[in-house]
């Protein structure tokens, strides 16, 4: 890539060390204008690119998640540097873009997105190709679901119940939360060789197309998918509003969608047995890893790089943390936890915030130690217990709970 900087300094055809631009600046402000050609990628890191083997069609998006922008566009790209986004795409006239703000097309196979609020760079998302879309508007803003063309007449099949949970959870989250959701627009792609379940790119949540059922499925299948449309939606507040300051916190992100999206599910949709399935298959991957000898606090004091992160990112992260996050919320009350979040929200819109930040905003609204909570429960590792006995006699039945372990337990 050629590198210019308005200051005076001009890099060119400088060699990259371990993909990174090294820059040597002098005082003061600086501008840097860079033009970069990158590859397509077939990994699901960077841009993916992919051919439909049933028609032929072609379609690319982008997942960016901890340091994959660097495969897309040059950027500082630490959490917490967060930037406005002007996206201009040039397309074959045929296709559709989608990005993180209202997009349209100028002239053919021109678009252009509105700008975008501050967001970190592994939010940044685009989804290009000859979608499939159905649209609509809720609360005054446009919604939209997506996915490739051959899988239509089963993305058409289930639309109704994919917008009913959307349009649902987006109430129940205005109903706990202050802050009204803070982009312009809400799109749901659902995208083809995703290699993770969903991505939380505000705007434009991309999810595994297999999530597009082709044949009959469980309701318990429904239900996975309408859990993961709410814990997507979720982090647009915790993760996209208020990001974490480095990926120490990635628990943050994970653990409270995981909790809300339980929770708001049970509260708005009829999938009301939800925390059922929670502790049968989430709590079950999250015993098994804190008794591993790869177990790790839910918050790690120590994350160096972004390999490290990835390597937390396991049952810890998601189903312990939300398990934390839901006794928390009984030893606090609901409404004082809730009133918590919307104190951190408030203090932080638009920025970045740390697990101190996110304490001493719930401390703000209880006369409980939450420090020392979260010193107990997220800074060690491994499990307590409760152990049952039950004493029956002659028209008497007395249950007994006895806690092992040192960790604050309200039942």
């Amino acid at each position: 890539c050629r590198v210019v900087s308005g200051a005076g300094i001009c890099l060119k055809e400088t060699p990259l060390d371990d993909n990174r631009l090294p820059l040597t600046l002098t005082a003061g402000d600086h501008e840097l204008h860079l033009h970069a050609t990158m590859r397509y990628s077939r990994t699901g890191e960077g841009m993916h690119r992919f051919t439909d083997p049933t028609d032929g069609e072609t379609y690319v998006y982008t997942q960016l998640f901890l340091d994959n922008v660097q495969h897309v566009f040059p950027a500082f790209d630490q959490p917490d540097l967060k930037a406005t986004f002007d996206l201009t795409v040039t397309t074959p006239t045929n296709w559709t873009v989608l990005t993180n703000s209202n997009t349209h097309q100028q002239t053919d196979g021109h678009w252009k997105a509105a700008t975008t609020p501050p967001i970190s760079t592994y939010l940044v998302a685009i989804a290009a190709g000859p979608w499939h879309s159905i649209r609509t508007q809720h609360r005054g803003l446009p919604f939209g679901i997506h996915c490739r063309r051959s899988l239509a007449p089963h993305l058409d099949a289930d639309a109704e119940e994919i917008l009913h949970i959307t349009r649902a959870c987006f109430d129940r989250y205005h109903e706990k939360f202050e802050e009204p959701y803070p982009f312009d627009s809400y799109d749901q792609a659902f995208v083809p060789e995703f290699n993770a379940g969903a991505m939380e790119n505000p705007g434009l949540v991309t999810f595994r197309d297999e999530f597009v059922y082709r044949s009959a499925v469980t309701d318990t299948e429904r239900q996975t998918r309408a859990m993961v449309i709410a814990h997507e939606m979720a982090h647009m507040w915790f993760g996209d509003l208020v990001t974490l300051t480095w990926w120490d916190d990635i628990w943050l992100n994970e653990s409270f969608a995981e909790y809300m999206g339980y929770q708001t599910l049970t509260e708005a949709t009829h999938y009301t047995d939800t925390w059922t399935d929670f502790a049968i298959t989430r709590k079950a991957w999250g015993y098994d890893a804190d008794q591993r000898p790869t177990t790790h606090p839910v918050a790690p004091t120590q994350v160096d790089d972004t390999a490290t992160a990835l390597l937390n990112f396991d049952g810890i992260s998601y189903a312990k943390g939300a398990s934390a996050l839901r006794q928390l919320v009984t030893w606090l009350g609901e409404k004082n936890f809730l009133a918590g979040i919307n104190t951190h929200f408030r203090r932080h819109k638009f920025a970045n915030a740390t697990l101190t930040d996110f304490i001493d905003s719930l401390a703000a609204h209880t006369d409980r130690d939450v420090h020392a909570w979260a010193d107990a429960w997220l800074r060690t590792t491994g499990v307590d217990t409760l152990t049952t006995t039950v004493d029956t006699r002659p028209s008497t039945w007395t249950l007994t709970l006895r806690h092992h372990g040192t960790r604050p337990h309200r039942t």
